[in-house]
């Protein structure tokens, strides 16, 4: 028996009548990057972010009992039908449906929103499919309560990386590790796992600020991204940097030393896009905008000594990360000065958040 089989239910009762529920489950930012997988959505290499609390996306489940065994849902996006999401989710369901056999029972009617604006260029799959996952995990404790939180909620997050990969970092805790490494102590490359050591004061209640540099469609999914690491010349130094990382910024996150997380932070970013744009084809996501914000970044922290960073997800926005101690003067200098290159002078506060939460 392989450790995937655990998480297998074989033994569950049907509801026969109909009921909802509603999960809400945020998005979160890597600060050591996830780039390149494997088949059934292993990571090429371990990863660890930061949870954020106000973007997130809402999901409500309602499960209607049917008699046929097939996948059947409808799906709405902020109450209207959205069918262009359908082939995401027809395969999400395919590929929990061993995992999850109960799902055949019920024809199901998925309606999502989001606390953030729609085409903002906030990737919402990872908030999307761990609300979801959180959804369906919540069914499974009605249809199967035998089981331990711990199980269902490495379940949650087992069933939210089937969907989107970095989706199983949302599920629970403030940092959050995926990826088999040897730093981490009971890290899986099969589910997200919350940081397990002493973390500096320093930390608590980390400021976000997510400057909305693009909101248009990217010029790359990242699904196509992670699959030009296959054959890139440079896949398996940055996996092992990865590694590298993770152990460096488990000290650092214990030191408080905000000097090398910085660097550590900044570096990863950079190193992401310097992946794509040396894969082949070639790609650069970043924007004239994004590298004017950072330049203005390194100017602001060196004049001033405010421990202010950045990092980078695979697009041109950017998230400008900082103590919370420092909060009043950063979210002043980004009104002042990085508002004017975001689109729209768009940008949104985050914060460090935790999770998955019910609303049913």
């Amino acid at each position: 028996m392989t450790i995937l089989d655990t998480f297998k239910t074989t033994n569950y009762s049907k509801i026969n009548n109909k009921g909802s529920l509603t999960f809400s489950a945020p998005s979160n930012i890597a600060l050591v990057k996830y780039w390149g997988k494997k088949e059934n959505q292993i990571p090429a290499n371990p990863s660890l972010s930061f949870t954020l609390n106000n973007c997130k996306t809402v999901t409500t489940l309602q499960y209607e009992p049917k008699n046929d065994k097939n996948i059947s849902f409808d799906l709405l996006f902020e109450g209207q039908p959205k069918e262009s999401f359908r082939p995401k989710i027809q395969k999400y369901f395919e590929r929990i449906q061993d995992l999850c056999p109960y799902i055949l029972d019920y024809h199901f009617t998925i309606d999502t929103k989001n606390t953030f604006p729609h085409s903002s260029g906030i990737a919402s799959s990872a908030s999307g499919m761990a609300a979801l996952s959180a959804n369906i995990i919540a069914l499974e404790k009605l249809v199967n309560p035998n089981e331990t939180e711990d199980y269902y909620l490495q379940k949650a997050s087992l069933l939210a990386r089937l969907g989107s990969g970095s989706a199983c970092r949302s599920i629970k805790g403030n940092i959050v590790v995926w990826g088999e490494t040897e730093s981490i102590e009971n890290s899986s490359d099969l589910f997200g796992v919350e940081f397990p050591y002493e973390v500096n004061a320093i930390f608590e209640n980390y400021q976000d600020t997510i400057l909305l540099v693009d909101k248009g469609e990217k010029q790359v999914s990242s699904t196509v991204g992670h699959e030009l690491m296959h054959n890139h010349p440079f896949a398996e130094r940055r996996f092992q940097q990865a590694h590298e990382n993770i152990a460096k910024l488990k000290e650092i996150l214990k030191s408080g030393s905000l000097t090398e997380f910085i660097a550590l932070v900044e570096s990863e970013a950079l190193t992401l896009h310097s992946m794509m744009m040396t894969s082949m084809p070639y790609f650069i996501l970043m924007k004239p905008n994004t590298l004017e914000i950072i330049n203005q970044i390194w100017k602001f922290r060196e004049t001033t000594n405010i421990p202010v960073c950045f990092t980078l997800d695979a697009g041109a926005n950017v998230h400008v990360l900082y103590p919370n101690n420092y909060k009043e003067e950063v979210q002043n200098f980004i009104a002042d000065e990085l508002a004017k290159y975001c689109q729209n002078n768009q940008f949104i506060h985050d914060e460090m958040g935790f999770g998955v939460e019910s609303l049913s």
